[in-house]
């Protein structure tokens, strides 16, 4: 039996369960690894917005059942809502047996007072177009149905991977400057609110950096997604740390090559 790793908290967001670009079966593999104290779902955890009946494969319920498991072995498991779930945001703070519904949570972490929320609140175009938003939503599952196809393609002819979604946002003369928005002003309504950390979902950037102003300084997290970085956040000993999926599986990897070494 493998031995799962043990952190106190781990905060996904942005699964968008029932969407085609969503990586089920490897964020099935990264819940298999792990048994956190608590377990911060993030937002857009289920695409509320994309759901249709006739696709939600094996995998994405997969994902539920990992996580009912969890919840049954002893990991709280808070569900913090966004705006591709916000349907569930009529039952915001329902406790469900070790499962809480909620639009914000704070935590007290060793002395320091944690802020976690999905972060589409500080969207203004969500908030004033939000049907362009969802229209978006849909031009993107497309998108990654062609990069599928596509890195089908390129691995048949021996090359590498591309990323069709990141190419079109890196191009985007305006991306780079909502993200450093987006960031300042929710990290300066957290030092003003005296939070230590405040921890994001919503633009799919992971990301631990510093954020610091005239009135004081506090770290700003972003646990990324599971559509494109395959990333979580984990905080464990006093430090959070980003945890991609392709580094672990290379290092899953590594231990059995040794462990079969041991036994010849």
């Amino acid at each position: 039996m493998v031995r799962k790793r043990k952190p106190e908290i781990v905060v996904i967001s942005d699964v968008h369960l029932g969407t085609y670009g969503s990586h089920a079966t490897e964020l099935c593999e990264y819940l298999e690894s792990i048994q956190p104290e608590k377990l911060i779902l993030n937002g857009d955890f289920i695409d509320i917005w994309q759901f249709r009946k006739s696709f939600f494969p094996k995998a994405h319920l997969e994902v539920i059942k990992k996580i009912i498991d969890l919840s049954t072995k002893g990991t709280k498991v808070i569900y913090i809502t966004g705006n591709h779930d916000e349907f569930l945001r009529k039952f915001s703070d329902t406790q469900i047996g070790d499962l809480l519904i909620t639009d914000k949570y704070v935590l007290n972490l060793d002395g320091k007072k944690a802020w976690f929320f999905h972060g589409d609140v500080f969207d203004v175009g969500i908030q004033k177009a939000k049907w362009i938003a969802k229209l978006g939503g849909w031009g993107y599952d497309l998108l990654i149905i062609l990069n599928r196809l596509l890195n089908w393609i390129l691995i048949k002819m021996g090359k590498k991977k591309y990323s069709l979604s990141k190419k079109i946002k890196d191009s985007v003369k305006n991306a780079g400057k909502f993200i450093a928005s987006f960031e300042k002003t929710v990290s300066d309504l957290a030092i003003e609110k005296g939070y230590k950390y405040v921890i994001c979902g919503h633009i799919h950037q992971p990301i631990i950096v510093r954020k610091t102003n005239r009135k004081g300084t506090c770290l700003y997290l972003n646990s990324g997604d599971w559509v494109e970085n395959l990333s979580a956040l984990e905080y464990e000993n006093k430090k959070w740390n980003l945890s991609y999926y392709h580094q672990l599986k290379k290092q899953s990897e590594k231990n059995l090559l040794a462990a079969i070494a041991v036994i010849k």
